[in-house]
Order: structure tokens, then sequence, then C-alpha cells
């Protein structure tokens, strides 16, 4: 896992967004040329190829993170899975910090119960004793933001990181993280984009464990992660397929982005809606049959983001490994993390 770790001051960690979003730095890495340059995000258009178009994911965060009561009494805290909901069924998954065992109940309001039925993927199944229709409007009430653990002393109130934690585009509720290299955009860098002619199309992957769950060895054996539920509109499809015709360089904008679309090849790609499941783990070796651009923000050590990014810089034939790169950040005072600043690989 040499690849894969790294050391890292502490005080690089970013506890908050830049302000405003855009001044936020950007390491540009041409994999063709071996060069390195440093910007601010804002200018990022002025660093893609006049023939390119992003891929951004439009996944909206639910403040999922609820203090429950255990029906013993106890306080227990819940990860609720929003995207993990089966309607028929009346389930939901979701992670907790204490055991808990098949048939026991959890509170998470007056009228609001759950009860456990079985553990799977490190995530427990319940049984909802309530319309899980009302799931996403009773977690904006009782829920509160599930950032990161390395960020709990922000300083910012849960009203601050229902704003900052969440994209300026975020339209379809469903994750439990953000899709942190969009947290950089803003009216500006749009506008920015459409002057230099560079088309953006959105599709959505809700965030859950098969981004941010630590890797097991299983995962490696099998390359699958814990799924993931994403969707791609027939218009988006269409619209990818004819830009990549055309010649055009796709950038994904983010990790879950990219294994959207590198699902979505795998699964036909076809100019029709997308959507399924994806337990897909790109680490190296990949071949890469959509995404020829990355932007990525900067990973947690040992984690399949950074298993990702790695596999795309040996894909485009890079003479730097992503530790390296990483180093150079470190060395220009980048901030790392989901608040952190990001790298656009050419």
């Amino acid at each position: 896992m040499k690849l894969y770790s790294y050391p890292l001051p502490e005080d690089r960690i970013a506890s908050k967004p830049a302000r405003p979003r855009d001044h936020s730095k950007l390491l540009i890495y041409n994999t063709k040329t071996d060069e390195v340059f440093f910007d601010r995000f804002l200018n990022l258009p002025h660093h893609l190829p006049a023939n390119s178009f992003l891929v951004m994911n439009e996944t909206k965060v639910l403040p999922a993170r609820v203090h429950a009561k255990h029906e013993n009494g106890d306080s227990l805290e819940m990860l609720i899975l929003p995207s993990e909901v089966d309607h028929k069924a009346g389930t939901v998954k979701a992670t907790t910090n204490k055991r808990l065992r098949s048939g026991q109940k959890v509170f998470l309001a007056p009228g609001y119960v759950l009860e456990v039925i079985e553990e799977t993927q490190k995530a427990f199944t319940f049984k909802a004793h309530f319309n899980l229709h009302h799931l996403s409007t009773l977690l904006l009430k009782i829920g509160e933001t599930p950032i990161p653990n390395y960020i709990q002393n922000s300083g910012l109130s849960e009203k601050e990181l229902r704003k900052k934690y969440q994209t300026i585009f975020a339209k379809n509720p469903g994750s439990v993280a953000a899709p942190t290299a969009s947290l950089h955009f803003t009216p500006r860098v749009f506008k920015k984009l459409t002057a230099a002619g560079i088309p953006s199309c959105f599709i959505t992957l809700h965030v859950g464990l098969g981004t941010f769950a630590p890797v097991l060895p299983e995962h490696l054996d099998s390359r699958t992660l814990y799924e993931e539920h994403y969707k791609i509109s027939s218009t988006v499809t269409a619209k990818i397929l004819e830009l990549k015709k055309e010649g055009r360089l796709c950038t994904a904008v983010g990790t879950t982005t990219t294994r959207t679309l590198e699902s979505f090849v795998l699964g036909g790609a076809r100019s029709s809606p997308s959507s399924g499941a994806t337990d897909l783990f790109i680490l190296p070796p990949f071949h890469f049959a959509l995404v020829d651009q990355l932007i990525t923000n900067f990973h947690l050590p040992n984690s399949s983001l950074m298993m990702l990014v790695e596999a795309f810089l040996q894909y485009k034939r890079a003479k730097r490994h992503l530790v390296d790169l990483y180093a150079l950040a470190i060395q220009n005072d980048f901030r790392f993390y989901s608040f952190g600043d990001s790298m656009l690989i050419l």
C-alpha cells in the first residue's frame, strides 16, 4: 500500500471551505509533458483544452446523522443511508456506533421506529414501522449533516454546514457525503466555462459506503466495493455520447462521477436512461473507456479514492505517482480532504 500512504501535517487538513469557494488552490498536472502548474480554481477554464466537456454529480447531501434511542434507553448514533430505502419492502439501511441484534428496535423520534432485520456489508437493514416516504422530511428536521470525523471541529453551525457541505447545483437528495471535487464550483466558474465553449453535463450517484468506507482485503480480492446507486437521464447519455463522438475530452469532476461514467460504459453506454447500482472498484490496472481528464480533491491515505486516481495516472502513462503529486501539494501549502483544494489531471 506504499502508493497510497503519505505523511500529512495536521494543519493541512481543511476544516472549512475556501472563501469564496472558487479561490481554492488548483494543482494542474499534464501527464503528457510531466509539467505541474499551480493556480486558483477560478481559472479552471483557462487550463482545460478547448475541446473539453465536464460531467459532474448533482446528488444532494441529506442530514443523515441521527441521534436515536435504543429500546433499552441507551443513546446511539446512526448514519441513515437514504439511497438504500426499499419502499416496497419498507426497509432502510444504516450504520450505527453500537452493535445491534435482530429484532431490536431503535427510536428515531416519537412515532418513528426501526426494527433490526439483519446486518449486511457493514450496515444494518431495518424494517421501518412508519411510511418511508416521510424519511427525507424527518431527516431535515432531526438530522445532522454527516461531515467526516476529521472536520468535526469546523466551528460551522448546522445551518452553515447544510449550505457549505453541498454543491451549488445539488439537486437529487440521497447522499451521505458530498461529491467534494464539485464544491469549488461557483456561478462565476460556470460563466467562464460557458464563455470558453466548454459544456457541462450532470449525472447522479448517491454517495454511500462505496465511497467512504475503508478498503477491506475482500474488496481487493473481488475488485468490488459496496454498491452505490446512480442515474443518468436519456438526454444526458445522448449528449455525452455525442460529445465523445465529436472528439471532445470527457472531464470527470470527482471520483463519484468517474465511477458512474465507467460503470455506464461497462453497462453498454446506450442513448437511453441509465440507472442502477454499481459496485465497481477502480484500482490499477484499469482501462478508462470514457474519462479523459479528471478533477479531484486530495484524499485520505489508503482510500479507494486514492486508488482510483492512481489508476487514472497509470492509465495516462504518467511519470509521477499520486503520492508524488501529494508531496508537491503539501510543499505548496495545499489544503487536503473534503473542504480542501483540488487537482486537474490532463
